[in-house]
Parts: C-alpha cells; sequence; structure tokens
C-alpha cells in the first residue's frame, strides 16, 4: 500500500514539473476563467448565476481529456512499458496512479475557481455546496474515463493531440457553458449527450443529486472502466 501510496504521489510530483501537463490542468483553464468571466458577465449579467459551473466544466474538460491522456501516451508507447514488465509492477498501475493524480489536480484547479469566482466576479455560490462538490467529484471521473481511454487507444502524441481535440471541442459547444443548450439544433443537442460536460453540468447547476443527471455519468464511468480494463489486458499482451 505504501508504494501504492508513493507512486501516486510521484506522479503527482512530475504532472507538477511537466509543462504541457501544467498547462493543460491549470495555467489555460485559470487563464480562460479570469479572461471569459468578466465578458460573460458583462454580456450577461445573469451569467454570474453559473459562472463557477461553468468555468469549472471548462477546466476539467480541458485537464481530463487533453491533458491526463498525454502521459500514458508518453508510457505505454516507450520503453517505459518494458521497464515495468520487467519490475514485475502491473500495467495497470501507472494508469490508476495517473488517474488520481489528475483527479486531485483537477479538484484543486475547481477550488481555485470556486473560491476567486465569488471574489473577483460577484458569482453565485452554489446553494448545496455538499451536492455541489459530490457532482464536481463524479464528473472529474467521468471525465478522466474518457480521456484515460484516448491515452491508452491513441498511439503518437501527435495524433492524440487531434483525436482529443475532436472530443475536447464538440463537449465545451454543445454543454450549454457557452450559450443555453436550448438554442442548438436538434441534432446538435442529441449529439451533446454523448459527453460528461453535457451531464456534469446539469447536474452542478441542480440542487440536488439527481438521478437523471448521474445516471449518465456513472454509465460513462462504467464503459470507460470495462474499456481501460480490456485496454489494459491487451496492451500487457504486446
Amino acid at each position: 500500500m505504501s508504494a501504492f501510496l508513493f507512486g501516486v504521489a510521484l506522479q503527482w510530483k512530475l504532472d507538477l514539473r511537466n509543462k504541457g501537463i501544467l498547462l493543460t490542468y491549470y495555467i489555460v483553464p485559470l487563464v480562460f476563467f479570469a479572461f471569459m468571466s468578466g465578458i460573460f458577465s458583462s454580456i450577461n449579467p445573469a451569467a454570474k448565476q453559473t459562472l463557477i459551473q461553468s468555468m469549472t466544466i471548462f477546466g476539467v474538460t480541458m485537464g481530463a481529456i487533453l491533458g491526463a491522456s498525454a502521459p500514458l501516451v508518453e508510457l505505454y508507447g516507450s520503453e517505459i512499458k518494458k521497464a515495468y514488465k520487467m519490475g514485475g509492477i502491473p500495467l495497470w498501475v501507472a494508469t490508476v496512479n495517473n488517474l488520481i493524480s489528475a483527479f486531485i489536480h483537477l479538484y484543486i484547479m475547481s477550488l481555485i475557481i470556486f473560491f476567486l469566482a465569488p471574489i473577483f466576479f460577484q458569482a453565485s455560490v452554489p446553494a448545496e455546496l455538499g451536492v455541489y462538490f459530490v457532482s464536481l467529484a463524479i464528473f472529474i471521473l467521468a471525465s478522466l474515463g474518457v480521456g484515460t481511454v484516448l491515452g491508452l487507444f491513441v498511439k503518437s502524441a501527435s495524433r492524440l493531440t487531434l483525436v482529443a481535440q475532436f472530443v475536447f471541442l464538440p463537449s465545451i459547444m454543445l454543454a450549454g457553458i457557452m450559450f443555453p443548450s436550448e438554442l442548438l439544433p436538434k441534432a446538435f443537442t442529441a449529439a451533446s449527450v454523448v459527453f460528461p460536460a453535457t451531464w456534469g453540468f446539469k447536474q452542478m447547476t441542480s440542487s440536488n443529486l439527481d438521478l437523471q443527471f448521474l445516471l449518465p455519468l456513472f454509465v460513462m464511468i462504467f464503459i470507460s472502466g470495462v474499456v481501460i480494463a480490456i485496454r489494459l489486458k491487451r496492451i500487457g499482451l504486446e
């Protein structure tokens, strides 16, 4: 157990030293938050009601899809994988370490937005804090599940950047954080249900734990978990 915790702590520190990861976990989401929050609030004062949730959805989605997937491509696509095998370390350990480390980073980033938004942009604080933080944790897990699947299936960093953008951009545009989802064409609204950001935003703006919004997130977590387990088994046989 101590070795596992050491691995998680080591991965967390390595992420802090990785400029690319640091950009997607903290710098870009927080710069976007600082820049766009003022614009949203000026154009539509009502946006302050969901400003914390909107900016958090953006930051978590970026970190999970563009950030958490990158270390997995570097690890399983390099000689590091052989080192794990030679050392008798199960390959799933690296995936779990990366997932836990990413979860901690993204939760910290979300807390920064949570505390700064009311101070600098007079954003409304969620009425039910317990519901909000539980919903946030579930949304982060669902998003990381998708990011982990991408990291395990895409075999090169350049291709990962392209594929991840195809997931990230629709997630943000269709989730309802930029503009009301009711304004979208029906086809886009239907397509939005496959992205964690859509359900995460609905749940995080809800005053209770609504199964209607949570169930899709749990389904995504379960499916991604099964896919990850199957993929890791196949990688171990390569």
